[in-house]
């Protein structure tokens, strides 16, 4: 049975918006785009437009309450031990809860899919759970191959019923710093997507060329440094290539620009974490120009404050303009299709979502500007990127299903953050915790 979705606007991102525009559905594909008039009105979506459906292409759904946790700390090196030393406080159906409440918060954000770097698995259930489309990068760290990658099995195993052509498993060695050169290696031998942590700030730098600066005393947890940055240091190994998705490069030269689009390596970026963490601006505009595949990802609030993917959108065509000091460094459209088509193709699923093209998985969502200040409509892609936000979201689909639909939500909702907050209160103990005024 065909379906038919209509608005003020279609964003196809691979084409022009069309006005009083319409998406037809069959089969949890799209069977069509274009004029209303053309395809019939259908379900009617007044002050709003229809795009493809968000896509995050580096999170943490396990971390979702994680918000402030180190906020402020004077390194990044300090954070990222405050980080580990909560997260050991907790077990696996706290990982679950959390991730579940994650998984909700970004179909509440219009997002479809997510690559999501996961450290015990549970992400792949919330997602299968939920009905988000997902590659679940399975984190490994250390220097002995043969012990990170079993857990690796292990997390995988764990997961076992959430795989499925819609939740599909990666690996993820999580950064240079933290995973030895054989770790990588043995990673990419296991032939799933990869995901990594790449220069992201510039003590991680410092340390992995010296072994020098705030890294030097973090203790266990760092690998041997290689003596050059990571980018280089995969790239001696023969292990930079389109199976690769790399978060952040933050502190990259343009010789490692230059790599980096050679290899066809995709690139998450993450401009309110990297901003949060005091890590810099990403060089967005060279590695565009350079021709990296180059997406959008809203890391986890224990960094960015939210997984709001328009607020991320907001920040990365903002951070954008600043660096370069001038307004025309990333358009509206530009900023919108790298949540979109440009996060499909770094994750290397460009040929399956990320646009409205007949053909590919209908993965919708439907945002509603009617109460904005951007109706009557001008540029409908600047509306998008400037106007949206969870609130403003109508609906979401995967594979033609609605998978969150404003107004039906608050129930499940509720229930999944007041399962996550429990785990977040216990990974609070012993730390000072000033709790909410009650409400009389």
């Amino acid at each position: 049975m065909t379906r038919v979705l209509s608005a003020d606007w279609v964003l196809p991102v691979e084409g022009p918006p069309i006005q009083d525009g319409a998406v037809a559905i069959e089969g949890g594909r799209i069977a069509a785009v274009g004029p209303a008039s053309e395809l019939g009105a259908g379900t009617r979506y007044e002050g709003s437009a229809i795009l493809p459906g968000l896509v995050n292409a580096h999170t943490h759904v396990e971390y979702a309450v994680y918000g402030g946790f180190g906020d402020g700390l004077s390194d990044f090196s300090a954070w990222i031990a405050l980080h580990m030393e909560r997260k050991g406080r907790i077990g696996f159906d706290d990982y679950a809860a959390i991730a579940r409440l994650g998984a909700a918060e970004s179909l509440r954000s219009g997002v479809t899919t997510i690559g999501d770097c996961s450290f015990s698995g549970a992400a792949a259930i919330a997602c299968a759970d939920l009905g988000l489309r997902a590659v679940v990068y399975l984190e490994a760290f250390g220097s002995d191959p043969q012990a990170a990658l079993s857990n690796v099995a292990r997390s995988r195993e764990r997961a076992a019923e959430a795989w499925s052509e819609r939740v599909r498993p990666g690996v993820s060695p999580h950064a240079p710093y933290s995973t030895s050169a054989d770790v990588y290696e043995a990673c990419a031998g296991l032939g799933l997507p990869l995901a990594t942590h790449l220069s992201e700030g510039p003590s991680e730098v410092e340390y992995l060329l010296s072994g020098s600066g705030a890294w030097a005393g973090f203790g266990p947890g760092l690998v041997d440094p290689p003596g050059m940055t990571g980018t280089r240091m995969l790239e001696s190994r023969g292990l930079l290539g389109p199976g690769v998705l790399a978060a952040h490069c933050v502190r990259v030269d343009a010789e490692e620009i230059g790599l980096l689009a050679a290899r066809g390596v995709g690139v998450a970026h993450c401009p309110r974490s990297n901003a949060a963490l005091g890590c810099g601006v990403a060089p967005l505009r060279e590695l565009l120009d350079a021709g990296v595949r180059v997406g959008l990802g809203t890391d986890s609030p224990a960094s960015a404050p939210s997984l709001d993917a328009f607020e991320e959108l907001r920040a990365a065509l903002l951070t954008a303009r600043a660096r370069a000091e001038r307004p025309d460094a990333l358009t509206p459209r530009e900023a919108l299709e790298l949540a979109t088509l440009g996060s499909a193709r770094a994750m290397g699923l460009g040929a399956e979502i990320g646009s409205l093209a007949p053909g590919k998985r209908a993965d919708l969502t439907v945002l509603d500007l009617s109460d904005s200040g951007y109706v009557p409509w001008e540029d409908p892609a600047a509306a998008v990127v400037f106007g949206g936000s969870p609130e403003r979201i109508h609906a979401t689909l995967v594979d033609g299903d609605f998978r969150y639909v404003r107004g039906e939500e608050r129930q499940w909702l509720e229930e999944l953050r007041s399962s996550a907050r429990l785990a977040r209160g216990r990974m609070l103990r012993g730390a000072e915790v000033h709790a909410p005024a009650t409400r009389r």
